[in-house]
């Protein structure tokens, strides 16, 4: 194992049942998180981003399981097998908070309206570390204070709804924050925010990447957001990785029809209101009514016979890897 690895997903299945069917959300996902890295998963909506970060936190509703596959969690204690611990046994909850983070989309539904942020900051240091209830206000107030919340020791004592949607945000990632977890998972964090207040977040975030060595792993469907702040990139469709790799070499050389598709699907500044913008056609298929083969050949323009054949994973460099049939051609077609 490699020294700078802090979480390592294989073959990861998660499976829905409902109705007497079956939905095979995540089909198969391998992926490692190093140290003080961002990993970005990308990929439409309902492609199994989010079931990922649900399944490494086992905060998965009950009408689903983990069928297969490892999440194993890298502790400076040793190897810790995630998908082998109990949703709510004693050593998961310990995990998460204080060696897993999770901010998620929408705060204004995490956030309990009931309970000052402070209280709910606290929550979690008073869980997971033993501080007295002065030294967890002082802790709270430090770290709205990190988050450039204004007025932090007034604004300890207020509610949710008193907060801007980019206040309630950095309220969510002090609460992710306040043990100083190893990982932190964001699931698409300023879904709802503006431009400016977007930027301002992943800065926050990038700026405590590199104060506390954290890694990160951004959820996000905007490949705008994927060039600024990853350093790896895993692309996901349909509950499976299509391609992975570094950030240089998923931009630079997309080696997957659908990589390259969600590519040209970003408009550039600069290249006036005439630019070409090429959205994917058709939509995403049902998961219960899956194609046979390689789940984008409906959508895809190098598609023929040879697709309905599952794709095997191709390796083009130590880090890259795509699953394409035609990923050559791809290349050669840059």
């Amino acid at each position: 194992m490699s020294l700078d690895k802090i979480l390592s997903v294989r073959n990861l299945k998660t499976y829905f049942y409902t109705n007497n069917q079956c939905t095979k959300a995540v089909n198969g996902v391998s992926f490692d998180v190093k140290k003080g890295k961002t990993l970005c998963i990308v990929g439409e909506s309902g492609c199994g981003k989010s079931v990922t970060a649900y399944s490494i936190m086992q905060l998965l509703p009950k009408l689903s399981r983990i069928e297969e596959g490892e999440i194993i969690y890298h502790s400076t204690n040793g190897d810790i097998r995630i998908d082998q611990l109990s949703r709510n046994g004693k050593k998961m909850r310990s995990l998460r908070g204080e060696d897993i983070a999770m901010i998620f989309q929408d705060p204004m539904t995490a956030l309990n309206p009931v309970y000052s942020i402070g209280f709910q900051i606290g929550e979690n240091l008073k869980y997971h570390t033993r501080l007295s209830n002065e030294e967890i206000k002082s802790k709270s107030i430090e770290l709205l204070r990190e988050m450039d919340i204004p007025i932090p020791d007034q604004r300890v004592l207020e509610f949710p709804h008193q907060f801007s949607g980019g206040m309630r945000q950095r309220a969510m990632i002090a609460m992710a924050m306040a043990c100083s977890p190893k990982i932190l998972i964001a699931d698409e964090p300023t879904t709802a925010l503006d431009v400016t207040i977007q930027a301002q977040i992943f800065e926050l975030m990038d700026k405590l990447k590199q104060l506390h060595e954290t890694a990160i792993i951004l959820i996000t469907h905007d490949m705008g957001v994927v060039t600024e702040l990853a350093d790896d990139v895993v692309v996901m469709y349909m509950g499976n990785i299509v391609e992975s790799g570094s950030i240089e070499e998923v931009l630079r050389s997309p080696a997957h029809p659908y990589t390259k598709a969600l590519l040209n699907s970003i408009p550039v500044l600069g290249r006036g209101k005439n630019q070409e913008i090429k959205p994917i056609r058709g939509s995403t298929p049902d998961p219960l009514n899956r194609p046979k083969g390689c789940q984008f050949m409906p959508r895809c323009d190098f598609s023929d016979d040879k697709c309905l054949t599952v794709p095997l994973a191709v390796e083009l460099s130590e880090t890259h890897t795509t699953r394409c049939w035609y990923s050559d051609k791809i290349l050669q077609d840059e």
